[in-house]
């Protein structure tokens, strides 16, 4: 079991920056993923960043070269740094954790944080 909560949404004008947090309630080093994920209005919820717990990272087409996602394993926090915003990254924001057994993934979510990039 694994409870997120994510911060650090808000509104920003075209080409600022913000920082999203995800706090976890338990070590992310026992966490095989964690990632953020948007969704906005009309539209499926979609991957935007992953990080793994070996610290490799992946995002997603419309994201590469301006977001960013680290974690601070200390912390059990992983952050989502968004630059060079854009209107069309306005969705919520939803923080990810995923574990894995010998048969299933288990995938748990935070509340979700509005982001909204205003021109």
């Amino acid at each position: 079991q694994v409870q997120l909560v994510e911060s650090g949404g808000g509104l920003v004008q075209a080409g600022g920056s913000l920082r999203l947090s995800c706090a976890a309630s338990r070590s992310i080093f026992s966490i095989n993923a964690m990632g953020w994920y948007r969704q906005a209005p009309g539209k499926q919820r979609e991957l935007v960043a992953v990080i793994t717990s070996g610290s490799s990272t992946n995002y997603a087409d419309s994201v590469k070269g301006r977001f960013a996602i680290s974690r601070d394993n200390a912390k059990n926090t992983v952050y989502l740094q968004m630059n060079s915003l854009k209107p069309e990254d306005t969705a919520v924001y939803y923080c990810n954790a995923r574990t894995v057994d010998a048969l299933l993934s288990y995938d748990y979510w935070g509340q979700g944080t509005q982001v909204t990039v205003s021109s």
